[in-house]
């Protein structure tokens, strides 16, 4: 499945990657293709830095931020400084905010990424630790108030995407049955820039990203009002990856409030901790060996095999049936990979190992399911994984995916995120 042969050797370069996409306090993905703050890229980011520079940690949040919405929502891109390298930029977005931004979000990896910083802080010796996580934790908190209101208003414990680009898996095959209900018509002259700089077999197609803008421009008619977006969704998700990570960075909150004597927030987390675990326990399904999100609009489980139904083992502890049962459905999708875990499983008709979230291995991906088996007591299987996306990277380079089945290095090059894994995954594959 994967090589045991791993030298340690790429953490100058992978400190160099984040100091060559560094652009004043905050990091973009890659120069061009990606050239603004992305929201959960960011918190991986900063995750990376801690383990060498925690005011840059700390930093990297705090860019974040500043493109906060009065309302609590954190966007998928803040807009520091205009560039023309990417579509859609500020302009079609028209949200009206100190900084431009987006007007949609992306996974939120903040609230666990800022307990990261913290305990690196901490275990530094730093005094300056509770000062510098407390308005960092106030900024958190708001977010996840945001998503319980906005985007669970009837409270099924599930958190719903109101289109693909918020669940960071953009063309996941999870999404092509609910998609294929938008309408592929745009008030918006779509002037795609990525296929300039990747090649367009790995890229979303052109039919895909005309839903993509009629989204965009239905939300923008809404003038982004949370309660009319959620009246007029063409496309509604909810997603348990989306849930999964917010239930994970809710405990990471909880942990946070307890550390700055928050008690009352405590209680609060905790509920909404509640409510989103057993959301997503509902979710699981013994036939699939994993969970599935739910269309909102059809009301069906979304049974598509993509990454996504592990992602929840980052919040939920399984019991030793399903245990057993994700790890060979796990072996499944790994069956002949070079690299593993596939985006989407290699048995899939939907699966294409070279197409941007349609079965492509994602670094922080392979991060966050590690997190969740070792959670689960599976570290066995987590240690395979995390010696495999670090075994990828020091082959193919810092590359934005990976071939399951050859091992390439696709999409941009020099990505942030995937510094960021290698230099917190390598740290565990050395500590055994």
């Amino acid at each position: 499945m994967m090589s045991d042969d791993i030298k340690l050797d790429r953490h100058d370069d992978a400190r160099a990657i984040l100091a060559r996409n560094d652009r004043g306090g905050y990091t973009v993905p890659t120069d061009r293709l990606y050239p603004f703050q992305w929201n959960w890229d960011s918190a991986f980011v900063a995750m990376g830095f801690a383990t060498f520079d925690i005011d840059r940690a700390y930093r990297e949040l705090e860019r974040l931020i500043e493109g906060q919405w009065e309302d609590g929502m954190i966007p998928h891109i803040v807009f520091h400084a205009p560039s023309d390298t990417y579509f859609p930029g500020a302009d079609v977005w028209g949200t009206r905010h100190r900084i431009p931004t987006s007007g949609i979000t992306q996974p939120p990896v903040f609230g666990m990424a800022l307990r990261f910083i913290h305990d690196a802080a901490v275990a530094a010796g730093r005094q300056d630790a509770l000062e510098r996580t407390r308005p960092l934790f106030a900024a958190a908190l708001r977010s996840h108030r945001w998503w319980m209101k906005a985007r669970d208003p009837e409270r099924r414990g599930l958190v719903a995407i109101l289109h693909p680009w918020e669940s960071g898996s953009d063309n996941s095959p999870a999404w092509d049955e609910a998609l294929a209900r938008v309408p592929t018509t745009t008030t918006t002259q779509i002037r795609r820039k990525d296929t300039g700089h990747v090649d367009a077999a790995m890229r979303p197609r052109d039919v895909d990203y005309q839903r993509f803008i009629h989204l965009v421009d239905t939300y923008r008619d809404c003038g982004w009002n949370p309660e009319k977006q959620w009246a007029s969704a063409p496309f509604k998700v909810a997603d348990v990856q989306m849930t999964g990570i917010l239930a994970r960075a809710t405990a990471d909150l909880i942990r946070l409030a307890a550390v700055l004597g928050a008690q009352d927030e405590v209680a609060e987390l905790s509920e909404m901790h509640r409510l989103l675990t057993e959301g997503l326990g509902r979710r699981w399904r013994d036939s699939l060996r994993r969970f599935v999100s739910l269309d909102l609009v059809s009301g069906e489980d979304i049974e598509a095999p993509t990454q996504a139904g592990f992602i929840p083992l980052v919040a939920v502890t399984l019991d030793g049936q399903q245990r057993a049962a994700v790890a060979a459905e796990i072996a499944r999708w790994c069956d002949g990979m070079v690299v593993s875990l596939p985006s989407t499983a290699p048995f899939s008709p939907a699966f294409e190992p070279k197409r941007y979230w349609r079965g492509p291995v994602w670094a922080v991906i392979n991060w966050l399911m590690a997190d969740g088996l070792r959670a689960n007591a599976m570290n066995e299987l987590a240690g395979s994984l995390e010696r495999g996306t670090v075994w990828a990277i020091e082959q193919a380079g810092f590359c934005e995916y990976f071939d399951p089945t050859t091992g390439e290095g696709l999409g941009g090059n020099t990505f942030s995120w995937t510094a960021a894994a290698y230099l917190v995954l390598s740290r565990r594959v050395t500590d055994g």
